[in-house]
């Protein structure tokens, strides 16, 4: 399993060598670019749920979007997958756009053909969204009605499952998932859940540090009110959480580098 630390701050890219996860939403408004870091590995999230939530619906559309990413690859460096702009079908996204879970499925799958068609050679990760987990054997299907086996993707996001308070549906999911074929990245899965089903998934994402790191005292030697920028403390987060992961499943976890591991 690689896990891609999240961050808001894209020169971390330059700095870190650790995976990083970074949304277009920090990078889109950039008009330099920082360049990957020698050895470094990234993704790049969509920012799908504050986007559905926050507009009610993708203000970005797919040429757009095709440009930027190819920007993204040419300047930044090769990343290794790209979460296609997917639909999330948590309670709140629901809310937003007025539609229905297989609304926001039908369009998922939409996108995500319409930029397989735009840039064919780009990395892109299409995903896997649901409410219930019999949603997403569904969606499962429909991909492959649309003539996508998600089996034979090297990636598939599962989508939808960050702000589940119950990890064990989800670990279970995930699981069943596992066993049917797809190779599955979570999107911002919960450390409890991470721990849980680290031997059933590829790769994983999170900005969790960032949101504990506000609720928590900041280290003596830092002149910031939080760390919740610090990519001291984020890296240190990522170190722990790893070895808890490696604890659990002995030799499942890539890229378990030393806590300084920076350019």
């Amino acid at each position: 399993m690689r896990f891609f630390l999240g961050t808001h701050h894209p020169d971390w890219l330059a700095r870190v060598r650790v995976p990083l996860y970074v949304s277009q939403h920090a990078l889109s408004p950039l008009s330099s670019l920082p360049r990957l870091a020698g050895g470094g590995v990234w993704g790049l999230d969509s920012g799908a749920y504050t986007e559905l939530t926050r507009y009610g619906r993708w203000r970005l559309g797919a040429r757009a979007y095709a440009r930027m990413v190819r920007r993204y690859h040419d300047e930044i460096g090769p990343p290794r997958h790209i979460a296609q702009l997917d639909w999330p079908c948590e309670d709140q996204s629901l809310a937003s756009t007025g539609l229905s879970v297989a609304e926001h499925q039908r369009a998922t799958i939409i996108n995500g053909l319409e930029l397989r068609s735009l840039e064919p050679d780009l990395p892109w990760m299409l995903v896997l969204q649901g409410r219930r987990p019999r949603d997403y054997l569904d969606h499962l299907e429909q991909w492959l009605a649309a003539g996508i086996d998600l089996r034979e993707e090297p990636v598939v996001g599962l989508g939808s499952i960050c702000r589940k308070g119950n990890t064990l549906p989800v670990a279970l999911m995930i699981s069943r998932l596992a066993r049917l074929g797809l190779r599955l990245h979570t999107f911002g899965y919960k450390t409890t859940g991470l721990i849980s089903c680290a031997g059933d998934i590829v790769s994983s994402d999170s900005l969790a540090w960032s949101r504990a790191a506000r609720w928590e005292a900041r280290h003596p030697r830092h002149p910031h009110g939080h760390c919740g920028n610090c990519i001291d403390y984020a890296l240190a987060w990522r170190a722990e959480l790893l070895e808890r992961v490696n604890r659990a499943h002995p030799g499942v976890v890539e890229d378990l580098l030393p806590l300084n591991h920076t350019a």
